[in-house]
């Protein structure tokens, strides 16, 4: 699932076919299908995101402040002056792996999927996400039952989403997170962007994505070539 979940990264940047139209034809069946979520769901975020990275209140990677987590230095200051606690937030560095890594995919991402697309009335995209669970239930129920089955899918998104977090959150949260400062392109991309050293591990682990600066610069070129 981590790895499908790179994968239709690849395809919803059109990094993979030469036409657009085979680009978004597979990953309607790559998140659809491999892993139960809307395309036009992750379009809807991801682009967000790419405009305006850890800008707050514009990309949606950052929605987490200040409910959970305080995060940059000059929001983090603010709710201090406010006087704004919804969390003890000077521990902070110890609940984010309680609350983050572990909750983020099967207690948010597993309902809220289906709410986008029910309300967007994307059915298209809701018929790909139902064929993922008729798939993966007709596998897995005659072998294991269905508190079996349902324990088997929980398992799977708790350590997808453990893993998703630690890569989305090491190569953007460390950097600058404000209000939106309205500079340039080329500047916003680079504040909010840092890499992760190159490995053959690390490729594999974060589906390239450890070049996190290339990657924004650049959003449209295949994975395999950043390092270059």
């Amino acid at each position: 699932q981590a790895q499908a979940g790179w994968l239709q990264h690849d395809f919803g940047h059109l990094s993979v076919f030469s036409t657009s139209r085979w680009n978004h034809w597979v990953h309607k069946f790559v998140i659809g299908h491999l892993k139960g979520a809307p395309a036009s769901w992750w379009n809807h975020l991801h682009f967000q995101h790419h405009a305006k990275p850890n800008c707050f209140r514009k990309d949606p990677d950052v929605n987490m402040h200040p409910l959970f987590f305080a995060l940059g230095k000059t929001l983090s200051v603010e709710l201090g002056v406010q006087k704004k606690k919804f969390m003890p937030y000077n521990h902070q560095h110890k609940y984010f792996f309680i609350i983050g890594p572990p909750a983020l995919v099967p207690l948010y991402f597993q309902w809220y999927v289906f709410y986008f697309a029910v309300q967007r009335k994307q059915w298209a995209d809701l018929a790909w996400m139902l064929s993922f669970y008729i798939r993966f239930f007709l596998t897995y129920l005659p072998f294991l039952g269905l508190k079996g089955t349902l324990g088997l899918h929980l398992l799977v998104r708790f350590i997808e989403s453990n893993w998703f977090v630690w890569v989305t959150q090491m190569n953007h949260i460390p950097m600058h997170i404000d209000y939106d400062k309205n500079v340039d392109w080329f500047s916003t991309q680079l504040q909010a962007t840092c890499n992760v050293r190159q490995s053959l591990f690390n490729d594999w682990f974060s589906g390239h994505l450890n070049f996190q600066i290339e990657h924004h610069l650049f959003p449209t070129m295949p994975r395999h070539n950043y390092w270059k």
